[in-house]
């Protein structure tokens, strides 16, 4: 898997949550820390996308590296078009795998899976159990999609689905993923402090 790296997008102005969704804890780890976790063995180096301070909070536990780096947007305020725009831009890499910090149950086993499904195409993205597709845990192969989103946002674009829909994109069925450990959480994205208390009942 050393063709691909992996990053996490930290940034977004979190106005429903009321604060930063990268500081958020579930089970005494960051969802920073937890998303780096899962990604480790499948993509590396892994790094967060965002102006985020204090990467002190950000050492994943079974990660080769000891702290993850952090990247600025190249278009700040641009949305998450911008932030994966950035992790492409940032990528040494062929591929990158892009996630989004607030999917904190996101496997390592998801991305293997969706990693498998790379021959001949130039983006892998999983679609939702609802029929929504996933741009914010997908994987996109650096140079085409690089290139294409960089003219998107030129034209003023800002939804990363976007990108998925102009490059020759995998899309991966839930019904592909369905099988994975814990899979009906891999795309419960938390929005509002309500959210976060619901999961923060659960547990992770």
């Amino acid at each position: 898997m050393n063709s691909i790296a992996g990053f996490i997008l930290a940034g977004g102005q979190s106005r429903r949550m009321g604060t930063d969704k990268w500081k958020l804890v579930l089970d005494g780890r960051s969802f920073v820390e937890r998303v780096a976790n899962e990604m480790a063995g499948v993509a590396s180096p892994v790094t967060v996308v965002g102006n985020i301070a204090g990467n002190a909070l950000v050492h994943p536990a079974d990660a080769t590296q000891t702290s993850l780096t952090t990247v600025p947007d190249v278009y700040p305020g641009w949305g998450a078009l911008g932030g994966v725009h950035a992790a492409l831009a940032n990528c040494q890499a062929e591929w990158a795998l892009v996630v989004a910090c607030d999917f904190p149950f996101v496997t390592r086993e998801l991305f293997l899976r969706l990693a498998s499904l790379r021959p001949n195409f130039e983006a892998v993205a999983p679609v939702q159990r609802d029929q929504i597709p996933q741009p914010l845990c997908a994987l996109y192969r650096v140079e085409p999609c690089r290139d294409r989103a960089e003219q998107m946002i030129k034209s003023g674009e800002r939804k990363p689905v976007a990108l998925l829909q102009s490059v020759h994109t995998r899309w991966v069925s839930f019904s592909e993923i369905e099988d994975l450990a814990d899979a009906a959480r891999f795309f419960d994205n938390i929005n509002t402090p309500q959210d976060y208390d619901r999961i923060s009942r659960k547990g992770g």
